[in-house]
C-alpha cells in the first residue's frame, strides 16, 4: 500500500471509484481531473500494486488558512473494511500539519453513520476534538438533498 498526491492521470480512476461507490455525489469527470491538477497537495490517493484503490479530495478553505475541507473520501469495494479511509485521512493530516494546517472540516448528511464513525475515529486516534454544526439545509439545494452538517476535527483547546 502506498499513499501519494494524485496526478492528472488518476482523474479517471477517481471518477470511477466515486461512481462505483453508489453513495457519493458523482461530480463530472472534468471535476476529478481538475482536482488532481489543482488540489493535489490537499488530496491523497492510495495505491495497491500500482492501481489507485482509494482517494481523499480536499481543499484549503479561503477564509480559514489553517483548515483543509475534505470534499470526498472513497475506497474501492474490494478494499473496504481494511481501514484505508482512515489511513488516507491520517496521511493527509500528517502532510499538512507542518504547513500549519491543523484542522479538518467535512460535511456529512445525518444518515451517513459510516462517515460520522470515520471522522470520529480519526479525532480519537489523533487526540483531537470533533464538533458538529448545521451547514446546509435542504432548502439550500435546488434539488432533493438531505441537510449537510459541518464536522470539525481540530486540536483540543487547553483548559
Amino acid at each position: 500500500m502506498a499513499f501519494r498526491s494524485p496526478k492528472v492521470s488518476d482523474g479517471v480512476r477517481l471518477w470511477e471509484i466515486a461512481r462505483d461507490s453508489q453513495v457519493l455525489d458523482l461530480n463530472s469527470s472534468y471535476a476529478y481531473l481538475l482536482w488532481c491538477k489543482d488540489y493535489a497537495e490537499t488530496s491523497v490517493v492510495a495505491e495497491v500494486d500500482g492501481r489507485v484503490v482509494g482517494f481523499v479530495t480536499g481543499y484549503l478553505r479561503p477564509e480559514l488558512p489553517d483548515v483543509v475541507m475534505v470534499w470526498q473520501v472513497a475506497v474501492d469495494a474490494d478494499q473496504r473494511g481494511l481501514g484505508l479511509a482512515g489511513k488516507m485521512l491520517s496521511q493527509l493530516m500528517d502532510r499538512l500539519e507542518p504547513r500549519g494546517i491543523t484542522t479538518l472540516h467535512t460535511t456529512i448528511s445525518p444518515d451517513n453513520e459510516a462517515s460520522v464513525a470515520l471522522f470520529t475515529a480519526l479525532a480519537e486516534r489523533r487526540g483531537m476534538s470533533i464538533t458538529k454544526e448545521n451547514f446546509f439545509s435542504p432548502a439550500d439545494f435546488p434539488d432533493d438533498h438531505e441537510p449537510e452538517d459541518l464536522y470539525a476535527v481540530a486540536p483540543r483547546r487547553p483548559r
